[in-house]
């Protein structure tokens, strides 16, 4: 555990120097690099900076959020080792960094699903082909309310050609609102950066990578003494209380595999079975602006699956490092099981971002009823990921040679 928390603090401070270097995450805050990203009045960038940055930067963002995701995940398992009170004060902070610095990425990510969706449902080319999605990804090619919808090459139904009508100003809508807000997470992330409470949480994993702070059973496991067969002397050399036996971290592990599989025993997978999930869609549609609750068990099994899977890597030893190593040590079934989570909650945040401009005053019926199946089409895709993860869940484990 200690050799694990040290390379993912390693791994923190390599990433944070390549995205100093990249010019962008020396915190800026509200300077020059903010500005230059200010809204246009369309919503969409303006200015000679619209290109995005390059791609070291959404990398060296990425591995900074995949480390800093991974000490806090280890901090949570494995608590009784660690010293309780830096523990419970690092964990906060390590999760505010990674979720500030996350919500540019996944504002940017959900413009560019919706707006394929759009596209795929409206068979129009009024939508911009697919682009990178990183950290500036630009989406402000969508074409104004006034702007002709061009004819599509397939045959269209009535109701076909109704969603073309307003899709165009509902891709419009979504594209001012989205961006808006992945404006302003950009500058929340820079703001974050360049404060001093983000250097005081880079100080202290510039610490753990150097020494890891243990309670008092963690101490006794790291000075406990190796095994007889690697050191000759310690048959002859009388036994203290430094000789006791290393602690055993699998039952902390088992104890989060455990979280998991109850959580994953409360999920309705007989729901989550269905082609049509009815309520969910009448949820979503109506005037309460709540997530739906059949959401939040799934997200909290998606938060539970991580924290297992962050245990099994502590426990083999692998650095979780850029390159993604430790995933070929990675149950098979862990891996599909989670990529049809995260799949769900990018789906459940693109429908709740269609009903929300759906409820947005004053729209034209046929960008209201544009946004509805939009909403409609992203609920049978978080339904579709649910099903996907029962199907991986049930099966039994196979593991990566």
């Amino acid at each position: 555990m200690v050799g694990y928390l040290r390379a993912q603090a390693t791994e923190f401070l390599r990433a944070l120097r390549r995205h100093r270097e990249s010019g962008t995450g020396s915190g800026a805050g509200t300077g020059a690099a903010a500005r230059t990203e200010a809204p246009g009045a369309n919503g969409a960038y303006a200015g000679p900076d619209r290109a995005a940055p390059p791609a070291d930067d959404v990398d060296a963002a990425r591995a900074l959020r995949r480390a800093a995701r991974r000490i806090s995940a280890t901090l949570h398992t494995f608590q009784p080792l660690l010293d309780a009170d830096w523990a419970e004060e690092m964990r906060p902070e390590l999760a505010w960094l990674s979720g500030t610095l996350a919500m540019e990425h996944a504002y940017a990510s959900r413009l560019e699903r919706l707006l394929q969706a759009l596209h795929r449902l409206s068979g129009s080319t009024a939508f911009p082909a697919p682009r990178p999605v990183g950290r500036a990804a630009v989406t402000a090619s969508v074409p104004s309310a006034a702007s002709p919808v061009p004819a599509s090459g397939h045959p269209a139904s009535a109701n076909r050609g109704n969603l073309t009508v307003g899709a165009a100003k509902a891709g419009a809508l979504l594209d001012r609102q989205l961006t808006l807000a992945r404006t302003r997470a950009h500058s929340a992330a820079l703001q974050c950066l360049g404060s001093s409470r983000f250097h005081a949480v880079a100080d202290k994993v510039a610490l753990l990578a150097s020494e890891v702070p243990l309670s008092p059973a963690g101490r006794r496991s790291a000075s406990a003494s190796p095994h007889p067969a690697s050191n000759p002397a310690s048959h002859t050399a009388p036994h203290t209380a430094s000789d006791a036996a290393p602690v055993d971290l699998r039952p902390l592990a088992t104890a989060a595999q455990e979280r998991l599989t109850d959580a994953v025993a409360a999920l309705p997978l007989v729901t989550a079975g269905s082609p049509y999930n009815a309520e969910a869609l009448i949820h979503g549609l109506s005037p309460d602006p709540a997530p739906h609750p059949q959401d939040a068990p799934w997200h909290q099994v998606r938060l539970l699956l991580r924290l297992h899977r962050y245990a099994l890597e502590a426990l083999s030893g692998a650095a979780a490092g850029a390159d993604g190593a430790a995933e070929d040590t990675m149950d098979v079934r862990l891996l599909a099981a989670g990529e049809a989570l995260n799949r769900h909650r990018d789906a459940a945040e693109a429908a709740a971002a269609a009903a929300q401009a759906a409820r947005t005053p004053r729209i034209a019926p046929a960008t209201a009823y544009a946004l509805g199946v939009l909403h409609a089409d992203q609920r049978h895709e978080v339904e579709a990921a649910r099903y996907a993860f029962q199907h991986s869940w049930r099966k039994e484990p196979i593991r990566l040679p």
